[in-house]
């Protein structure tokens, strides 16, 4: 496993400097990893390192490469948007040489459709969204606030907002309201049924399990003729 550097484009012209987890011995087969998003990423990243081992122990190649804003990333959160991240992924696509994607989750939503693959457990945007704006509900309602939904709704579209310690912009909180999985026949869904008992994202803190690692990467390495 490497923990290595790759230049982003950037939607002004400009580019950054993200970091990429990366298993790579130039073989045939060339995984572009495109991680859960928000506080599910945090949760998975445990268990996507460890897919990802597994793949390197089948043959197959795989990258996970930051995008703007996210983990150590210096681009500012609340001016990343969902079709700068989607340019972002097909510009990784192209600079780590992808033959096949593997998106988690949300991070369905940023897949380029022109590469063949799995979508383990797609969700769509308006989800997302729920699921956080519910936690943030709660928090308030404990430290003694009153937040409801459709209030934090209404002004994050206008002025963005702090979800699970992610900071929203308007232009990308609105563009995940309704945001579905773009339509892909090259792309296979994996649903969590097919792994076995429940998603990790379900727990409180971050975990992994290895017989769902397993059997994820059962799945794929089947499909390419790797096992």
């Amino acid at each position: 496993m490497q923990l290595v550097s790759w230049t982003c484009p950037l939607p002004n012209g400009g580019s950054s400097e993200e970091l990429v987890v990366q298993f790579d011995r130039s073989r045939q087969h060339r995984v572009l990893v495109i991680p859960a998003l928000f506080d599910e990423a945090n949760k998975l990243r445990r268990q996507t390192v460890e897919v990802m081992r597994r793949l390197d122990k089948a043959g197959i190649d795989s990258f996970l490469p930051d995008l703007p804003g996210m983990n150590e990333s210096l681009e500012p959160q609340s001016e990343q948007t969902l079709a700068g991240w989607r340019d972002a992924t097909i510009a990784a696509a192209q600079h780590f040489g992808a033959t096949h994607v593997l998106s988690w989750r949300g991070g369905v939503l940023l897949a380029p459709i022109a590469l063949p693959g799995w979508r383990y457990a797609p969700q769509t945007g308006a989800k997302l969204l729920r699921s956080m704006l519910r936690a943030r509900t709660i928090s308030a309602r404990e430290a003694g606030l009153e937040e409801t939904i459709s209030g934090l709704e209404n002004s994050a579209r206008t002025d963005g907002i702090e979800l699970a310690g992610w900071q929203l912009g308007a232009a990308m909180f609105a563009a995940l309201e309704s945001a579905d999985p773009q339509p892909s026949d090259l792309q296979v869904e994996i649903a969590q049924a097919n792994i076995g008992s429940t998603g990790l994202w379900l727990r409180a803190e971050p975990d992994e399990a290895p017989p769902q690692a397993d059997a994820l990467v059962t799945i794929i390495a089947t499909s390419l003729g790797a096992l």
